[in-house]
Order: structure tokens, then C-alpha cells, then sequence
């Protein structure tokens, strides 16, 4: 049953489109469960209707075209009840219909189960058979084990085939793709695809004029593969035997013209630029072997795909050569976005970016924060290598990708693009005065850095100093662990274009989904698992390093502070702090005489909650990193598109750990803030002044929002709305109960509900 699954997971994965894969399915379920007909239904999402899509054993010529009302007939029943349906004879059963021009008269035995996808029921895949055969518990089983192993793939392959169907046809149907808000705003522009380095399954479609520099482009690149597998095999010659070394004879046929290399050529005439016709070619020779039954012959897929990737290489270097053309507006679009792309756009083209993977903690997503670019991460369901040069609304706010969008819809978004132009622009006058309250109530905001690009940005918007310097950036951007002398120029940088502002260091934090490619931890749980305090205490000498480094740099100026992520119970706190003072007085024996400086502890997972008086009592600050003590409160990982929507800032249990952080270091008389996205947010900044929170610490384009929102209120007034949400018992009513809160004073631009 497992090797049956598995292969027609595998089938079906690497189908083309949705109706490829439905037409999969319905063959190879009808041959693995001995029946007669296999069927699928799909639910229309516009009508609701039950349409017939696929079937092995029913007629054909129906598909598409014959459909059944919501809740009609058996496979209505189906869908209605969500569950499985199983019938001897199904003429006997009241809900029993006939579809005219199906053909199912003869068929009386009927097993149908639903297709459902994170609550959507998506379809009815069904069996049925002409003599009465009652389907046993095994069949069943069966059934619904294939019937949930393909909903993920059948909802993917709906969105991205549908997408695609558009785009091909030059339809203007709107299409929405979600994925995870990366970084605030809404973009609209054309869309330039990045190229991961040789992924045959990541190259744009793009048509060329100038077709005989793309064939020679391609004949260049397919000689210098050529004279790499004649070098590797004349290598080789005297270690394989003559049968295994002949193999390398087939690769270099496979590149004949008379081959997939003529193939590809004739595509290229065509007028596909050559990277594109490679691909198509060598994805469909590579799915025809994945696809065959002999074991042998399937392991040459992996062979056809390196011959492909190795030519493409070639091309990617070509490619290079030439400057890459940016229009006005960019959206840039790739599978995984790296930080080198994003800074190979000219600043003022770039606009928005998409990752196809990637989280919203991501490195990509933390700078595109930092420039102000909305962005949208994590949209699996995105058939970008079509999008080259098409135009998109990225909505930063919410996660989505806005493909065709009704032209009043479009305007919609010019109209928010134009307001968050003049809202920033009469935001900057505010950067000189306080933050407070209108009846005088002071919060400091400072910010969130990781980069020197941050400063600028950072200082004109008003900081008032440095909450969470992301250490691990420098790290991430090397190919090695830094030195403690090249540690110490970085951070001297930042304490210098801060002071005498304070700046925030918070000591290594890597592991979870920040993995050092010279350093990489693999681990089933990485949130669970080795990360932040837990990587640096286990290797003292990198902390060492890191910590003398900081306290050098601090020589002379006294505004640096240290913190340390990940802290889940006093001991860990203990030994950090002596392998800190160990740090200290090393350097004094070097002659550094500065003072050691305040050591705090993050706040970000439960256990630090429940400890927080006791920490308070240790630390000289206590700061909450709200991303992840939300993540870890709700159980909730907010980068998986599975379960994101149930990750709410807002939530109460989220409200309570914070208040009860708050008041265990007012207790304390120890100083509390709080560096988390929720920080940045105008509607959660009146709750957190009402909490106690000392200081608010976000990226620098928030900064302008929350300080507006603030100076609007009175502390009495937020006092108030704290009380008010305190008792509420659902995320979504403490959010209304903020937002009409912003409507009243006149602050409607801070609330960005979804456009559809």
C-alpha cells in the first residue's frame, strides 16, 4: 500500500498541470484498487458546483461539462458530510442520482471520499464498480489515506495551474496567490525573475529577437559540457569497467543534434531564448524516465537532469556577461531570494520582491524591512517562472500576490501606493519631536538594525536608540566565521553612528531558520532544537570572541549593551554572565578600562515568562522578542503557510504573557521593552504604553506610525482600551475594539484590511 502511495504521490507530483495530475490519479487509483471507474469531482469555487474533471471507466467526453449541485446526488452527500460514503448498491440509497451522459447505469457498487485541503473541501474522489461489491474497511482506508496524501498536491496544482492557464491564454481573470507577509506596503510593478544558479526548474519563459546569438549561446555552452564529460571520462577510463564506462558515451549522444540537443535548438528558432528551451526539453525527457516502471531506467532521470543543469550553468554564465535589464518599477521574483540579488537592483527600480520560500524572519525579508520594500514571502503556490515582465501588486500587509486584478481593483492600490507616499511625507515632520502622549507621557522608540544601510534611515526617522542589533548579519554575509578584530570594526561602526545613543547587541543568535552556511545544524525541530544561547554556551570560544569584541568596541564611547537571545531558565543566564565578566577581564588585562556594560535577557520563550522576576532580579533589562514568544506560546510556526493564519499577535494569551513580563519587572524596579514585530505596530504600541513598556523598539519605517499613534492619544484613554481588550476572549474582537480605536482619531490609514 506505502510503494502504491508513493508512486502515485510521485506520479502526480510532477504532473504539468491540475488536470495532468487528476487524470493520473484516477488511472492508477481505478488499477491499484481492482475497480471498474475512478472519478474525481472538483468544487467550482465560484458556483460551488461539483464538476466532473477526471475518470477512468466513465465517459470522457463528460469531462468538464457535466456537474452536480452542492449537496446533489451521492457525490453531494459526499462533499456535504466530509466524509466517506460506501455503498453496495447505490440505486437503493434516497440521495442517489443519475448524471445523464456519464454512464454510470451499470455500476452499483460506490465508494466516494472528500478531497479536503486545510478545511476546504476541494472535491470527491470516487470508485465504483458494476457488481454489488460492498468495499471493505481496507479499500476504504486505502482510499482516504490517497485521497488526503494528494489534497496539498491538488490544491497546488489548482492555484498554479489555474495561474498559469491565464497567463498562457492572455486572459485577464483575477488571481490571487497568498503567501507570508515579508515586509509592510504595497507594490506595483513589472516583475523580474532571478535564477537560482542552474535549477532546470526555475528558468523564466521568455521569448528573444536576436535567435542565432541564443543558438550560439546554446552551442558554446553545449561544447564546454561536451569537452567536461570527454576530460571526466578520459579520468575515469583505466577505474570503471568498459560496460560502466560507456555510459559516459550515452551522456555525450544525449547532447547530439540529432538528440535532446536538436530539440533544444529547434525550440530557440522558435524564438525561446535558450535557457528556456533547455528547460522545457530536459523537464520532459526527465519526467518520461521518472516515469518507468524499470528501476534502472528511472535512476536515468537524475543523469538527464546533472547533463541539463551543467549546460545551464554555462548559459548562467554567459548571461551574466551582459547587464541585466531593470525597468522603473521592479518586483523582483525567485524561488529563494538571496541578499547579493536584492543588492544587484539599482535602489530607486526596486519597488517589491516575492521569494517563492523563505519566511518572514528570513535574511531577505529582514533587510527588504529595513529599505522600506513590501514584500511577500513564502508563496509556494506561484508559477513565477511565467511571470517575466508581467505587471503585479505585491500586498506587503497581507501576504498576496495580486495577478490580474480588476481594473478598479488596480486603482484601489495606486490610490494606497499614493497614501503611504504622502502619509511618509507628512510623517517626516514628526521625526524631531518626542514620542508621547498628549497628555505628556513619554515612550522612547528605537529601532532594529543588523546593517551600517540601517543608520541613515534610522537616525532620520527620529531612534532614539538601538533595541536589537542583529549580530548574526555579518555572520550570515560571510563564508566563515568572523575574526574578533573584524567583529570589533563592525561593531564599533554601529556604536559610533549611534552615539550617545544606546545600542543593543544581542550576542549570536543562529540555528531555528537561521543556519550559517559554514556552520549548518540539522535537526528535525530547529525551533525545538540547538539555537541562540544554547549554540553559544556550548562553544565558549566563539562567545568569547564575540563578547570581547563588543566590549573593545565599546571603548570610549559607553553605549553599548548586551543581550542574550533564548534564554529559557536562570542557569543559562548565570553562565553567560560569567563567561561575559571572563570576556571583561581579559580585555582589562589588555588595558581596555571601560566599564562593563548592562546585560539583559530576551524574553521569547514561555519558561522566561514564568521566570521573569527571577531574571528581572539578575539582568539589568529585560527585553520581549515578540515574534518568537508568540511562535512558542500558540505552538504555532508562522513561516508554515499551514498553520500561519492562526498565529495572532493579538491573541490573549499573547496579551497576558506580556503584561505578566511587565509587571514581574515593575516589581523588580528592572527596566522592560520589547523588540518584536508587534512593537512596530501602531494598533499593539497604545496596549504596550498602557502595559509599561519602557522602550518600543522596531525597524526604522515603522518608527514614524507608532510615534503618530501615540501622540494622539492619552495614556488615560489606553489605559482604558487595555482594560477593555484584557477581558475579551477572541484575537479578531481585540483587533476591532484597536481599529475603531484608530478610526476615532482619525488614523484610518494605519489599518490595511485585504483587497479582494
Amino acid at each position: 500500500m506505502l510503494e502504491t502511495l508513493r508512486n502515485i504521490v510521485q506520479e502526480v507530483n510532477a504532473a504539468e498541470d491540475l488536470n495532468e495530475a487528476l487524470d493520473i490519479i484516477v488511472k492508477r487509483v481505478r488499477v491499484a484498487m481492482g475497480t471498474e471507474v475512478c472519478s474525481v469531482y472538483m468544487r467550482d469555487e465560484t458556483s460551488g458546483r461539483l464538476v466532473f474533471c477526471a475518470t477512468d471507466g466513465l465517459n470522457p467526453l463528460q469531462i468538464g461539462a457535466a456537474s452536480l449541485a452542492p449537496g446533489e446526488g451521492l457525490v453531494g452527500l459526499v462533499a456535504e458530510r466530509e466524509e466517506p460514503v460506501k455503498l453496495e448498491n447505490a440505486e437503493s440509497h434516497p440521495r442517489f442520482q443519475l448524471v445523464e451522459g456519464l454512464g454510470e447505469e451499470p455500476f452499483r457498487a460506490f465508494l466516494g471520499v472528500p478531497i479536503v485541503h486545510q478545511r476546504d473541501v476541494l472535491g470527491v474522489l470516487v470508485v465504483q464498480q458494476a457488481s454489488r461489491r460492498l468495499f471493505g474497511e481496507s479499500d476504504e482506508a486505502f482510499l482516504v489515506t490517497m485521497s488526503a496524501q494528494l489534497a496539498a498536491v491538488i490544491a497546488h496544482a489548482r492555484v498554479t495551474g489555474a495561474v498559469r492557464e491565464e497567463l498562457l491564454a492572455g486572459a485577464g481573470t483575477p488571481t490571487r496567490v497568498s503567501g507570508i507577509a515579508g515586509a509592510p506596503g504595497i507594490a506595483i510593478g513589472r516583475v523580474v525573475v532571478i535564477s537560482p544558479v542552474a535549477d532546470l526548474y526555475a528558468v523564466p519563459r521568455k521569448t528573444v529577437s536576436n535567435r542565432r546569438a541564443e543558438l550560439r549561446a546554446f552551442r558554446a555552452a553545449l561544447s564546454a559540457v561536451r569537452g567536461d564529460i570527454q576530460a571526466v571520462s578520459d579520468n575515469l577510463r583505466g577505474e570503471m569497467s568498459a560496460e560502466d564506462h560507456a555510459l559516459f558515451d550515452v551522456y555525450l549522444g544525449i547532447l547530439d543534434d540529432s538528440a535532446i540537443g536538436g530539440e533544444v535548438a529547434t525550440r530557440i528558432k522558435a524564438g525561446q531564448w535558450a535557457q528556456g528551451a533547455l528547460s522545457q526539453v530536459m523537464i520532459e525527457h526527465i519526467r518520461h524516465f521518472e516515469r518507468m516502471e524499470h528501476s534502472y531506467l528511472r535512476e536515468r532521470a537524475v543523469d538527464v537532469k546533472d547533463l541539463g543543469t551543467r549546460v545551464l550553468a554555462y548559459l548562467q554564465d554567459e548571461e551574466k556577461k551582459t547587464d541585466r535589464n531593470y525597468p522603473e518599477h521592479t518586483i523582483l521574483v525567485g524561488e529563494e531570494l538571496t541578499a547579493s540579488a536584492l543588492g544587484e537592483v539599482p535602489r530607486e527600480r526596486l519597488v517589491g520582491l516575492i521569494s517563492v520560500r523563505g519566511s518572514g524572519n528570513s535574511h531577505v525579508a529582514i533587510l527588504a524591512r529595513a529599505m522600506g520594500v513590501p514584500t511577500v514571502m513564502g508563496a509556494v503556490d506561484l508559477p513565477y517562472t511565467r511571470l517575466q515582465d508581467r505587471e503585479l501588486v505585491v500586498d506587503g500587509y497581507h501576504g498576496i500576490v495580486h495577478i490580474n486584478p480588476l481594473p478598479e481593483v488596480r486603482a484601489r492600490f495606486q490610490e494606497l501606493v499614493d497614501q503611504d507616499r504622502v502619509i511618509t511625507r507628512d510623517l517626516e515632520s514628526l521625526s524631531h519631536l518626542p514620542c508621547e502622549t498628549l497628555d505628556g507621557q513619554r515612550l522612547p522608540l528605537w529601532v532594529n538594525t543588523g546593517l551600517m544601510a540601517d543608520v541613515t534611515r534610522s537616525l532620520e526617522q527620529g531612534a532614539e536608540g538601538v533595541g536589537l542589533y542583529r549580530t548574526e548579519v555579518p555572520f550570515l554575509l560571510r563564508d566563515r566565521f568572523p575574526s574578533e578584530e573584524e567583529q570589533r570594526q563592525i561593531y564599533r561602526e554601529q556604536l559610533e553612528a549611534f552615539a550617545p545613543l544606546p545600542v543593543t547587541m544581542r550576542t549570536l543568535d543562529i540555528g531555528g531558520d537561521k543556519a550559517l552556511p559554514y556552520f549548518p545544524i540539522e535537526e528535525e525541530n530547529p525551533f525545538l532544537g540547538w539555537r541562540g544561547i544554547r549554540v553559544t554556551l556550548d562553544h565558549p570560544e566563539i562567545f568569547l570572541a564575540q563578547v570581547r569584541a563588543m566590549l573593545k568596541a565599546n571603548a570610549g564611547l559607553g553605549n553599548l549593551r548586551i543581550m542574550l537571545p533564548m534564554i529559557s531558565n536562570v542557569a543559562e543566564f548565570d553562565d553567560a554572565l560569567a563567561l561575559i565578566q571572563r570576556g571583561h577581564r581579559e580585555i582589562v588585562q589588555e588595558g581596555i578600562t571601560e566599564p562593563l556594560p548592562p546585560i539583559g535577557v530576551m524574553v521569547e520563550v514561555p519558561a522566561a515568562v514564568y521566570q521573569a522576576r527571577a531574571l528581572a532580579r539578575r539582568a539589568d533589562f529585560l527585553s520581549v522578542g515578540s515574534n518568537d514568544l508568540t511562535q512558542y506560546l500558540l505552538a504555532v510556526d508562522r513561516n508554515n503557510s499551514r498553520v500561519a493564519e492562526l498565529y495572532h499577535a493579538f491573541h490573549p494569551a499573547v496579551l497576558g504573557a506580556l503584561v505578566a513580563v511587565a509587571e514581574a519587572c515593575r516589581a523588580e524596579g528592572t527596566p522592560v521593552s520589547i523588540c518584536g514585530e508587534l512593537a512596530g505596530d501602531p494598533l499593539a504600541a497604545v496596549l504596550l504604553l498602557a502595559m509599561g513598556y519602557e522602550v518600543l523598539s522596531m525597524n526604522a519605517t515603522a518608527l514614524p506610525k507608532v510615534k503618530k499613534a501615540l501622540r494622539s492619544i492619552t495614556s488615560n484613554e489606553a489605559h482604558e482600551v487595555l482594560a477593555e481588550v484584557m477581558l475579551l476572549e477572541h484575537s479578531s474582537e481585540i483587533l476591532k475594539r484597536l481599529q475603531r480605536l484608530m478610526t476615532e482619531r482619525g488614523l484610518q490609514q494605519f489599518i490595511h484590511l485585504p483587497l479582494h
